[in-house]
């Protein structure tokens, strides 16, 4: 063999090489636990953000309580020390101290509520969804359905060690799957959730805000929009049965084109009609 031809042999495997390297880095894991993690993950949705947002609200409040009631522990520990009451007080009744220990609780109730009720239906049901995927939990691996795009269904379980190790070795362990659920980035997606069988399970992704517990015979709505491409994880958040810790979620975000293509290739696969520009009329009648 010449050495011009094994040097264009190695330039076409350089090549390659890179080309993979370009996809990977165009797809990184992103969402995945990391060691000493604390706090919650980075927020990829607005959801997670909003979930923020209220939780540093509730440390700030929960902070200010807790100062309160240790002053008051130092304070009665002092000013009412044996050493300098001997004599204990008779007191029994106090009517500013029994309407401020009722109203203030409840003035900081409220101000919990409001933001906590707005989230709720903030992230309950989606505004303007681009399309619908359905959710449904198995025993023990999960479903998604695309309703919008012709109906097709992934299914996705968990990847055995030495299948991970051979096909997706980049993926963490005990999270990787053989199928991931796939979503354009930038994209307000509707999440519609049920199971079959006897058993919850728990969609959860927590960088994404979403907890829905999933149930059979009923459907339950969440939503994402998920801002950066990239690989995200979860597992299943519900003890629904001996594989319950063998239940990874997997996202996979990539951008608009990436979508349509893979939406394109999953209905061919499953034997479904392409998509068509031409809209169909009714002939009109012969007179």
């Amino acid at each position: 063999m010449s050495g011009k031809r094994v040097l264009g042999i190695l330039g076409m495997v350089v090549i390659a090489a890179l080309g993979l390297a370009g996809g990977a880095l165009a797809q990184p894991i992103v969402g995945v636990p990391h060691d000493w993690q604390m706090n919650f993950p980075p927020a990829y949705t607005p959801v997670m953000e909003k979930v923020e947002s209220l939780n540093d609200l509730l440390l700030v409040i929960i902070s200010l309580i807790c100062v309160f009631v240790l002053g008051l522990l130092l304070y009665a520990m002092w000013r009412f020390h044996a050493a300098r009451n001997p004599v204990a007080t008779t007191t029994t009744h106090n009517t500013v101290i029994e309407i401020a220990w009722t109203v203030v609780p409840i003035l900081i109730l409220v101000v919990i509520a409001i933001p906590s009720f707005r989230l709720l239906y903030y992230s309950d049901k989606a505004v303007d969804a681009a399309f619908t995927i359905k959710v449904t939990g198995n025993q023990w691996y999960w479903t998604y359905n695309y309703p919008d795009h012709g109906d097709f269904t992934v299914e996705s379980r968990i990847l055995p060690e030495a299948d991970r190790v051979k096909q997706k070795p980049q993926m963490p362990r005990l999270l990787a799957v053989d199928e991931e659920m796939v979503v354009p980035a930038g994209t307000t997606v509707r999440i519609i959730g049920t199971a079959v069988g006897n058993a919850m399970h728990g969609w959860t992704v927590p960088g994404f805000g979403i907890k829905k517990t999933v149930i059979p015979g009923r459907l339950n709505e969440g939503w994402i929009n998920v801002k950066e491409e990239g690989f995200y994880f979860g597992q299943c958040s519900q003890i629904c049965g001996d594989n319950h810790s063998f239940m990874p979620i997997a996202v996979r975000v990539v951008s608009k084109d990436v979508f349509d293509k893979w939406v394109e290739q999953k209905k061919k696969a499953a034997g479904l009609a392409p998509a068509t520009d031409v809209a169909s009329v009714t002939a009109p009648a012969n007179r």
